[in-house]
């Protein structure tokens, strides 16, 4: 199944272009568990290699993940801040917004204020969450674009690199699943550290919501 996706995702980007990371970083951004470490490697492993100028595309390529990601939180941020925590708290369970991830998620922002909205593009669970304690407490939307655009373009930038090294280990082994799982299993190790010391120590610290990690 991984390879059939794999490969529908290639030969669609051979026409969607950036356009097409563009559309599914702003999903990832959303409420949609659709993780940006399988949208921006394969398409800067595909753009780097087939064009004669591979480092610019990988610059139009961090351009397309940041303004998506942008696009997404944008969303999150104005139906939180038009609909209220009241509507949130009750009609986000539906699409996987569970009261204790929102509660988790205002304490995250209230630990590390507008610094917060930079330091999520880098992690987990809180990168799909942060727009929505923004929305509630109404934080200044120039100051809350400015942060997420920043925080994407470095997250863009790394996912570029870390496709066009994938890439070449792949094609110099020979060997996906080997390749895979090792840069998988680095990417767990990095996001899970960095996870914990952004998330779970604070909570820790403070005994509130996400202690314990986030719930299901």
């Amino acid at each position: 199944m991984f390879e059939a996706l794999s490969e529908w995702y290639m030969a669609r980007l051979e026409d969607g272009g950036y356009a097409l990371v563009a559309v599914l970083m702003a999903v990832e951004s959303s409420i949609v568990p659709l993780p940006s470490e399988i949208v921006i490697p394969p398409a800067a492993h595909l753009f780097y290699n087939r064009n004669q100028e591979g480092f610019l595309c990988l610059v139009w390529l961090t351009v397309a993940g940041a303004l998506g990601s942008w696009l997404g939180a944008t969303v999150m941020y104005w139906a939180s801040r038009i609909g209220g925590r009241p509507f949130v708290m009750r009609f986000g369970r539906y699409v996987g917004i569970t009261p204790h991830k929102v509660e988790m998620a205002e304490h995250w922002a209230a630990h590390y204020g507008p610094m917060g909205i930079f330091i999520s593009r880098l992690l987990p669970v809180i990168r799909h969450l942060i727009g929505i304690p923004a929305g509630i407490v109404r934080m200044n939307f120039t100051q809350y674009s400015i942060y997420t655009l920043i925080g994407s373009a470095i997250w863009s930038a790394v996912l570029c690199w870390i496709g066009v090294a994938m890439g070449a280990d792949i094609e110099k082994t020979s060997n996906l699943t080997h390749t895979l799982s090792k840069w998988l299993g680095l990417g767990a190790l990095v996001l899970g550290g960095l996870y914990y010391f952004f998330v779970v120590r604070p909570s820790r610290d403070t005994g509130a919501p996400g202690a314990e990690g986030p719930r299901p």
